[in-house]
């Protein structure tokens, strides 16, 4: 008997036994989701003077689209969100009295490994309440000392959270919510409880803590504590997360807590997503970011990159990705900022309700060309679904998994030039290779399609026309593009999210686009669009995508990473 046939097949079958085991122990798992949702009518945005959070739904599924299109207006301080360094501490050539080395770590490039770790909740509600109004009741360093004499000392990939409940209590829809921000501020009732400078020096001073977390809406005592407990903690390369929520559902340690937001070029603070993960998939993580395992898988935000679906011909662009300075901040040298941008800017989640109306639409309403479309889709593919699931809704155990890369860079420069705009199609058949090397696809993982399409044209300004513009114009070829007997395929097998390092799954002819769209939402699937940097995951990785909490959002601005 050949020896070489023979092995292959033994490893194929232990990989098959090794996935369907690790499946069953997916199960096991629970995704505790810790983030405020963002919607018009909410608290959700620092309410002395910073842009009001608004979310236009630019086109609805019709004659003039086949697609839900949102435009966001967003500042970084709405709902849950993420500090990083420059929020308090200032660029080092500035040399001005809060500059440091940590003044240029941005939200673009803040490390992976700092969003992640295990989280370590102190039970602060006996604070509550215990201050005169308009002043928070600060959290001392002996609250977090005793803590560590009934679990253990904090330490290197720690996350530390705070737990008073106030977001539990107070985050509502106006006008009651005014209790979350406004109340305190106005002096009307007490503060939130907050740390004070020297708890902040000993987690990130002394004890090397470099996440801490906190569900009040911002890591700033009242009145007058806000910017020294911010630099005690920045000024050591610490990141904060501001506005969490549901702390109650984790344990005391050994959760697994993750929180992170879209890369902002020169974003001090931005919007972000927390969650966390109880149960045995928890343990695996948490050691891999201990050792820094960790890979950014996304694309930066900025006004100079092709952030935003520019559309074929004339007028078909969506919102371009446009950044909103609003207030200067004199003791860093630079704007708040917020931004005007599509909904699915850079590395973002396509949700169900993208591409399918909420309830049943007469094939009249679309486009005459589109409803021509349709009736091809459902004569081949079956009946076209409906779906009223916008981001807020997709559960953020569909948008992680254990990675499954499939190559698909044989397929660069596979079409014909004079067939141009066109992309080349990812086939069931290059599946039914991939699965013949690698084993099969199991239920839960994420399949992410490997090109290298944005590691080549993702650049600044005209160079950046290599990755939308050109290729839809018919000037180059387009990135590699599952078709709808694809997604179909990968249904069977499961598989729930689908990631693309491709500016879109759907590629550059309308048409297929729209049916991949179509066989995506109608089997209750998502994407991830736009990632970068696939070729560095490891072969086991676990893959995180967690957008911004929108309500009614049809598309998900966030952050993808995977750890390893």
């Amino acid at each position: 008997m050949n020896a070489r046939p023979f092995f292959f097949i033994i490893a194929i079958s232990f990989l098959t036994i090794f996935a369907g085991t690790t499946a069953k122990a997916e199960s096991d798992n629970k995704f505790v989701d810790l983030s405020l949702l963002v919607a018009e009518g909410f608290p959700a945005t620092w309410p002395e003077g910073f842009p009001r959070f608004k979310l236009l739904h630019i086109s609805e599924i019709g004659r003039n689209s086949p697609y839900n299109i949102d435009t966001l207006i967003l500042d970084g301080n709405t709902g849950t969100q993420i500090d990083v360094p420059p929020h308090s501490v200032a660029r080092p050539e500035l040399k001005l009295p809060h500059s440091g080395p940590f003044g240029t770590e941005f939200t673009d490039k803040t490390p992976a490994w700092k969003f992640v770790g295990e989280a370590c909740i102190v039970d602060i509600h006996s604070l509550l309440g215990k201050a005169p109004n308009g002043v928070s009741p600060l959290i001392q360093p002996q609250v977090v000392q005793d803590w560590e004499s009934k679990h253990r000392p904090f330490r290197f990939g720690d996350v530390v959270l705070m737990h008073s409940g106030y977001s539990d209590m107070t985050y509502r829809p106006l006008p009651e919510g005014r209790k979350f921000i406004a109340a305190a501020v106005e002096k009307k009732q007490p503060g939130w409880p907050d740390p004070h400078p020297d708890t902040m020096e000993y987690l990130a001073g002394k004890r090397g803590v470099r996440h801490i977390g906190v569900d009040s809406p911002s890591m700033g005592p009242l009145p007058d504590l806000a910017e020294p407990t911010h630099y005690a903690a920045l000024k050591h390369g610490a990141i904060f997360t501001e506005g969490a929520t549901n702390l109650a559902e984790l344990p005391k340690t050994g959760a697994f807590y993750c929180a992170m937001g879209p890369r902002h070029k020169d974003g001090p603070y931005g919007e972000g997503r927390a969650f966390a993960i109880v149960g045995p998939l928890a343990k695996t993580l948490i050691a891999s970011a201990r050792k820094k395992q960790v890979v950014d898988l996304s694309v930066v935000n900025s006004i100079d990159h092709p952030v935003t679906w520019p559309g074929q011909g004339v007028d078909n662009h969506r919102q371009r990705y446009t950044k909103i300075d609003f207030m200067w901040s004199d003791n860093l040298q630079l704007y708040h900022h917020g931004h005007s941008m599509d909904s699915q800017a850079g590395t973002s989640l396509v949700p169900p309700a993208y591409a399918l109306p909420p309830t049943a639409l007469d094939k009249n309403a679309y486009a005459p060309e589109q409803r021509i479309w349709l009736e091809e889709y459902e004569e081949q593919y079956g009946a076209r679904g409906v779906s009223a699931v916008t981001t807020e809704q997709v559960p953020l155990s569909q948008t992680c998994g254990w990675a499954r890369v499939v190559d698909v860079t044989h397929l660069v420069g596979s079409t014909n030039r004079g067939q141009w705009p066109a992309s080349p199609e990812i086939t069931v058949a290059d599946l039914q290779k991939y699965e013949a090397t690698h084993g099969k696809l199991q239920a839960g993982e994420v399949v992410i399609f490997h090109s290298g399409h944005t590691d080549r044209t993702y650049r600044e300004r005209l160079e950046g026309n290599a990755c939308f513009i050109d290729p839809l114009a018919g000037k180059s070829e387009g990135w590699p593009s599952p078709g709808p007997a694809a997604i179909l395929y990968l249904a069977k097998r499961g598989i729930q999210c689908v990631g693309t390092d491709g500016p879109t799954l759907g590629g550059v002819d309308a048409k297929r686009a729209l049916m991949t769209y179509w066989a995506l939402g109608s089997n209750q699937m998502v994407a991830v669009e736009c990632l970068t940097n696939v070729a560095s995951m490891k072969d086991k990785s676990y893959f995180i995508f967690s957008p911004t909490k929108i309500q009614g959002c049809h598309g998900g601005l966030g952050r993808a990473i995977a750890l390893y």
